[in-house]
């Protein structure tokens, strides 16, 4: 077993559940009451869930490759780059806001970037 791999399976794991009970109390909930007009919102209702399940999928794929003899690298590398991405698109979207203690008010970089930094590691 790729320990490396399994701890990025088991911190997207815990990401994926994190978005799903937090993220649904904390965004879905006040994004569906909003007033926002109804395109726009189911949409990113949407694109909500499609995240939900790139967030499933990659976890269980992680921890599936880490259990193989010899993981499929360029498939740990496009996992990994998927996190990469995530975490670039919240650092961007938290620090051109002019906000005081900016990297905490959209804390999911945290979670995103460690399972892509697990991820690499277990390819070596």
């Amino acid at each position: 077993m790729n320990g490396w791999l399994f701890a990025a399976g088991a911190v997207a794991a815990a990401t994926t559940l994190i978005h799903v009970f937090a993220g649904g109390r904390e965004v879905v909930r006040p994004l569906l009451g909003s007033r926002m007009s109804v395109e726009p919102r189911r949409t990113l209702h949407v694109v909500w869930h499609f995240v939900t399940a790139d967030l499933l999928l990659s976890a269980v794929a992680l921890i599936l490759l880490a259990l193989r003899a010899e993981p499929d690298a360029p498939l740990v590398l496009f996992i990994a780059a998927h996190y990469f991405a995530y975490t670039v698109a919240f650092l961007i979207g938290t620090l051109t806001v002019d906000w005081s203690r900016p990297l905490l008010r959209l804390p999911q970089w945290m979670l995103l970037l460690p399972v892509g930094i697990l991820a690499v590691i277990g390819t070596f």
